[in-house]
């Protein structure tokens, strides 16, 4: 295949670096990437809408700039990338939130959303759209519109969710960074199922403009294949829009800056059990303390020890007043743009359920959901402001499970959600405390399955977490 097998493994700076250098077109990038995806995704069904003759032409537009126009120096200028199919905007072309009515009417969105804007600006060419469960629902990406998306490592196997699309995308090879997004651990989920690196930004460090709230359980960023590809973008993307509810603070410098930098000798807590009792996979144990042991290697102090508030088994209940909640808001919404009000037919049972559910939730007890969440989250803050910089947990709590493991049939809807309690229950408690999060690869089992590890920081701090992420790597 030529060009498309010499980069196939290649990050997306690399890619990058091709084309500034001369060595590559975005043609040719485009091209490759193309090839690779008519390869591989037939067996792993992660792009679900391709717009190769756009992106073809947008890849030849630039290409025939002049050799002194701004767009040239865009840090990922001519790279080849994927947006997911979730609530994120590209004006002209399909939104259908892995939803069959949506996919059905097709419509079209009538702007882009500010972080599509912006990653366009770092020059990044958009091919297409990766599979994304039903509303991002669950932690497995096999909506009925679709089909299930399958794990590169083993075909029987999840790569995730919500972002499952995008990280079987990347951990093919078919492009080397893909769009993310994280409402309960969707950018962790997938990059831990599938080996790659995946930051949650703190809360309000990207715009969530126009559409949607900062002040909300989600972000978005990528799933990468690198430290510096994540830092990269973040410092492309970040920063306040028209608007926005909640603006992080500002980082200090550039956060490509962090790369290899030594972050001295921190004090990081460990937590190498299930918080709220449930059964953590041996997989995953021996995941943690191997990242443990190493970040003692590296002069670090490493200590069992967790924010108490971890251990609320009254935090489902509450984080789910509101995720049902607004699963019954992305209904309406997706309704508006089919243009009429669709039914139990045309939702997942186990979405549908929610939205019933939050039916039942009065406005009081919608205020006070909230008001139990933000003192969770004071709470969890608090070990932090005690002296602790990092918090070290199991990604997931098992390996990447079964195709088929998170269904919920019509006569038991919630069995989906209760099955991912069990899976994600170290990720949704950033979430809801606005911290930055990340996975990464450090570990894989004995049948070759990638196990990742997360860390997590006080609120604001991604260049500490670029920095020690960057110190394993390496």
């Amino acid at each position: 295949m030529g060009i498309a097998d010499d980069t196939r493994w290649l990050d997306a700076t690399a890619q990058a670096d091709l084309v500034a250098g001369g060595e590559l077109t975005a043609v040719e990038l485009h091209d490759a990437a193309a090839a690779r995806i008519e390869l591989l995704d037939t067996s792993i069904n992660a792009v679900v809408m391709r717009w190769f003759d756009r992106a073809r032409h947008q890849a030849a537009a630039f290409d025939n700039l002049p050799k002194s126009a701004p767009a040239r120096t865009a840090p990922f200028a001519g790279v080849p990338f994927l947006l997911k199919d979730l609530h994120t905007h590209l004006a002209g072309m399909p939104l259908t939130n892995g939803n069959r009515a949506m996919k059905q009417a097709q419509p079209l969105s009538t702007h882009d959303s500010t972080l599509v804007s912006r990653f366009h600006d770092a020059g990044l060419i958009t091919m297409g759209r990766t599979n994304s469960p039903e509303l991002g629902s669950l932690p497995v990406t096999e909506p009925m519109a679709y089909g299930p998306t399958r794990n590169p490592w083993d075909l029987d196997r999840t790569p995730g969710g919500s972002s499952g699309g995008a990280s079987a995308a990347v951990a093919s090879g078919m492009v080397p960074i893909a769009h993310a997004s994280d409402g309960g651990g969707s950018i962790r989920i997938p990059a831990s199922c599938t080996g790659l690196v995946g930051l949650k930004p703190t809360q309000g460090r990207l715009s969530m403009g126009p559409e949607r709230d900062e002040s909300g359980l989600s972000t978005q960023l990528c799933v990468s294949r690198s430290v510096r590809d994540t830092a990269r973008l973040l410092d492309a993307v970040h920063g306040p829009g028209v608007g926005d509810t909640v603006i992080a603070p500002p980082p200090s410098r550039p956060y490509t800056n962090e790369l290899a930098v030594d972050p001295g000798a921190l004090k990081i807590g460990l937590l190498d059990t299930h918080p709220i009792g449930g059964q953590l996979h041996p997989d995953c144990v021996d995941a943690v303390r191997a990242a443990a042991s190493l970040l003692d290697l590296l002069g670090h102090h490493v200590e069992t020890d967790h924010p108490s508030v971890l251990e609320d088994r009254s935090f489902t209940a509450r984080f789910m007043a509101l995720w049902a909640t607004s699963m019954a808001v992305g209904i309406d919404a997706m309704s508006t743009m089919v243009g009429r009000e669709l039914t139990a037919d045309d939702i997942e049972p186990v979405n549908w359920a929610q939205a019933e559910h939050a039916k039942t939730v009065t406005g009081v007890d919608y205020a006070e959901s909230l008001a139990a969440i933000g003192q969770y989250r004071r709470a969890l803050h608090r070990w932090w402001a005690d002296g602790w910089d990092l918090l070290l947990t199991p990604t997931l709590a098992e390996p990447p499970v079964a195709i088929g493991e998170h269904d919920s049939p019509p006569d038991n809807p919630m069995r989906g959600m209760a099955r991912a309690g069990q899976f994600v229950a170290f990720t949704p408690p950033f979430n809801t405390s606005g911290q930055p999060a990340i996975s990464l690869p450090l570990h894989w089992n004995a049948e070759g399955l990638p196990i990742g590890v997360q860390l997590v920081a006080a609120y604001g701090r991604e260049d500490l977490l670029i920095r020690v992420a960057s110190q394993l790597e390496q």
